[in-house]
C-alpha cells in the first residue's frame, strides 16, 4: 500500500515538474490543439446537420446518392477559394496605399495622354504655318514690290527712331 501511495506522490512530483517546467509556449501549443479538435468536433457536426438535412430534403430526387466524401472536399474546396477571392477583393479595396497608386497612375496616364495631344496640335500648327510661309515666299518670289516696299518702310521707319533718339 505504501508502494502504490509512493508511486502516486512520485507521478505528482512529476507533473507538479512538469507544470512548472511548462513554458507559455507549451501552454499555447495545447491550447490550441484544444481549439482545433472543438473545431473538427464543430465541422463533423455540422456535415452530420448537413447529411441530415439533405436526406430530409424534399427536392432531392429519390434514388440520387448521397455527394460522396471527395465530392463534399471539393465543394468546400471551391468555397473556400470563393472565399478568398471575396477577403482579397475586400483587401484590395481597403488598402488605401494601393488605391492611391492606382489614382497616381491614372492621373499621370490622363497628363500623358494631354501632353501627347498638346505635341500633336503644336505640329499641326507648326504645318499650317509651314504652308504659310511658303505660301508667301512664293507670292514674295511673283511679285516683290509690294514686299519690298514694306521691307522699305520699316527700314525707314527704324532710322528715323534712331535718328530722333541721337538729337536728344
Amino acid at each position: 500500500m505504501s508502494d502504490a501511495k509512493g508511486k502516486d506522490t512520485g507521478s505528482e512530483a512529476e507533473a507538479d515538474s512538469e507544470t512548472a517546467e511548462d513554458s507559455p509556449t507549451k501552454a499555447r501549443g495545447r491550447q490550441e490543439k484544444k481549439r482545433n479538435d472543438e473545431a473538427i468536433e464543430a465541422q463533423a457536426e455540422v456535415k452530420e446537420a448537413e447529411a441530415e438535412a439533405h436526406e430530409a430534403d424534399p427536392d432531392q430526387p429519390e434514388g440520387q446518392e448521397k455527394p460522396s466524401a471527395d465530392q463534399l472536399r471539393g465543394e468546400i474546396a471551391e468555397t473556400r477559394d470563393e472565399l478568398g477571392d471575396t477577403v482579397e477583393a475586400l483587401a484590395a479595396k481597403t488598402d488605401v496605399k494601393a488605391q492611391a497608386k492606382e489614382k497616381v497612375d491614372e492621373q499621370k496616364a490622363q497628363a500623358q495622354a494631354k501632353v501627347d495631344e498638346v505635341k500633336q496640335q503644336a505640329e499641326q500648327q507648326k504645318a499650317r504655318a509651314q504652308t504659310k510661309l511658303n505660301e508667301t515666299t512664293a507670292q514674295a518670289k511673283e511679285n516683290p514690290a509690294p514686299y519690298a516696299a514694306a521691307a522699305g518702310g520699316v527700314v525707314a521707319l527704324l532710322l528715323l527712331i534712331l535718328f530722333l533718339k541721337r538729337r536728344r
